[in-house]
Formats: C-alpha cells, sequence, structure tokens
C-alpha cells in the first residue's frame, strides 16, 4: 500500500488533486487506515492514470463521475461505458485533426521566415 506522499512522487500529481479526485467520486477503491490516512494500491493507481487521461484530453468532471458510476453498477453497463469512451475518443481525434490543422498554418508562416 502507498501513501499519498509516494503516489504524488509516483505520478507527479500533487496531493490535493488526488484529494479532490477522491471527494468527487472519480477513484472509487481509496481505502484508509486506521487514523484515516489513504492508502492506495495498483488498482488506484491505474485509476489515477486512466483518470488523468481523461482530464488531459478534456473530459469534464461530471462525465468521469457518470463513467465511475457505471462502472460502479457492474457489467451490466458495459456496454454503455463503451460508447462513452468511443464518443470521447472521436472528441479526441477530432481535436487531433483540428490542431494539426493549425500546426500547418504556422509551418507555413515559418517558412515565409526562410
Amino acid at each position: 500500500m502507498l501513501t499519498i506522499k509516494k503516489v504524488t512522487e509516483l505520478t507527479g500529481i500533487a496531493a490535493p488533486t488526488l484529494r479532490y479526485y477522491e471527494k468527487e467520486g472519480l477513484l472509487p477503491h481509496v481505502k484508509r487506515n486506521e487514523n484515516g490516512k489513504r492508502l492506495y494500491d495498483e488498482n488506484d493507481l491505474s485509476w489515477i492514470h486512466f483518470v488523468t487521461a481523461l482530464r488531459a484530453t478534456g473530459m469534464p468532471i461530471a462525465q468521469i463521475q457518470k463513467y465511475v458510476y457505471l462502472y460502479k453498477e457492474g457489467d451490466s453497463t458495459i456496454s454503455e461505458r463503451k460508447m462513452m469512451m468511443l464518443h470521447h475518443k472521436k472528441e479526441i481525434e477530432k481535436s487531433i485533426r483540428e490542431l494539426y490543422f493549425n500546426l500547418d498554418k504556422i509551418n507555413y508562416k515559418l517558412a515565409l521566415y526562410d
């Protein structure tokens, strides 16, 4: 089991962010010891990386909360969770296309300076 300090060292995510994610229900399995200190395991680290990826790609907290809720509901929600991920993937791909389009414009302008 890992302390919050160790998890921040391993992930680079600040302790207040980890606490916020837990408070918002985004980390469904974090345990606490007899003194109330958070204890993280490998499963928690996987969730932290997953949530971080979703946030970094623009998924709102409310959507992640919905995903976690569905996850807790069990296998009967697999198709809905898959649809959520497919929709988010399409949004990411759209953003990437837009970024490349804009990068091409910048590269064109840079070429004018040569």
